[in-house]
């Protein structure tokens, strides 16, 4: 989203900062400036000066934002947190901003003694709540894509696109694929998020930013598979069990109490703002990501989680090349999970 919006904000005139672990310097029209968002020096540095406006896509602990909101909350005009709809319990009903969430509701106490992600985000938006001041908003996206981002299920790119461009077998989780989901651009986010700065009936607010569309990630996977088959591959998809599937993937809170719910929203409140019926149809716009994505050789991926991948493989019956894994700690790594993977478990870390 980060990208989007700059560009939005530059074309709408506005004089930006951006805080940069890698650039510096002036880009057309935007100042970057080199630092460690999550230094409290580098920060301080720059809350000492006053901001129209502070958008935060920072990813804190619970303490680490306790310790720093009221700065940010001094500093600016509007302060925007961008949080999560990651942070609604399950809704039989469309989510509203006001709908329950997991933080006051849930029962799992072994859940709720972490702070993960959706609960630091609860967390923090109470902060924000309980704050004197009431020149913040909250914006909940929920999951956003591009041409770098294409999710399915808890799956990223790396974990799913990776293995169908490499001929092998995508692996998903059966439960899941049967769970209503809504995707949205992060163009359409960052324009939403754009059209409330410096709105004035937006401060003390929270509003979810997502697409009016839904769809199953059944659907979202014959979207994909359909879009590899026109570029010349030949996808293949494994639905497992979900017992079967958190054997390998981490970050089982996501699947359980996210990917597992049907996920659709109400938008009336952040129409006020912005006609969330301009945003681009999921299937239409994952689409055009992927074939964009594919358009632009070298393909551009992370590293693969290889643990998963060996352990994938060992469903699938496949095997990766021996070049794919760079380095030989991800190629012992691999290959122990794949013939061993309870050696595996004892050997590598």
């Amino acid at each position: 989203m980060g990208r989007h919006l700059v560009r939005i904000l530059a074309s709408q005139g506005h004089e930006l900062h951006v805080t940069s672990r890698n650039r510096s310097g002036l880009e057309g029209g935007v100042k970057y400036i080199r630092g460690n968002a999550h230094n409290p020096e580098f920060m301080a540095s720059l809350l000492s000066q006053r901001w129209g406006a502070i958008v935060d896509f920072m990813v804190y602990t619970t303490t680490e934002f306790q310790q720093r909101y009221e700065q940010l909350l001094e500093a600016t005009e509007q302060y925007i947190f961008v949080s999560s709809a990651r942070v609604y319990a399950d809704s039989a009903a469309p989510i509203k901003e006001n709908s329950p969430r997991l933080l006051d509701i849930a029962e799992d106490t072994h859940y709720l003694k972490t702070d993960e992600y959706a609960l630091a985000k609860a967390r923090q938006e109470d902060l924000l709540f309980a704050s004197s001041q009431n020149n913040w908003s909250i914006i909940r996206p929920y999951i956003t894509y591009d041409d770098e981002r294409l999710q399915l299920g808890v799956l990223e790119k790396e974990d799913w696109l990776y293995r169908a461009l490499q001929s092998r077998t995508i692996v998903t989780a059966k439960d899941i694929q049967a769970k209503r989901t809504t995707l949205t651009s992060g163009e359409d986010v960052s324009r939403a998020l754009a059209a409330l700065i410096g709105q004035e009936s937006a401060l003390g607010e929270a509003f979810h930013i997502t697409c009016d569309h839904n769809l199953t990630w059944r659907d979202v996977t014959d979207c994909y598979t359909l879009t590899l088959e026109r570029n010349g591959y030949k996808p293949r998809v494994v639905e497992q069990e979900l017992a079967q599937f958190l054997e390998w993937r981490s970050g089982k809170y996501q699947v359980l109490y996210d990917r597992m719910y049907d996920r659709i929203f109400d938008n009336r409140k952040i129409n006020q703002f912005i006609d969330t019926a301009s945003f681009t149809a999921p299937k239409e716009g994952l689409r055009q990501c992927l074939e964009r994505f594919m358009n632009n050789k070298p393909y551009s991926f992370k590293m693969p989680n290889w643990r998963e991948e060996a352990l994938k493989d060992r469903v699938t019956g496949e095997r990766a090349s021996w070049v794919e894994p760079k380095g030989g700690k991800q190629k012992i790594k691999y290959s122990l999970f794949r013939i061993m993977p309870k050696a595996g478990r004892g050997l590598v870390r």
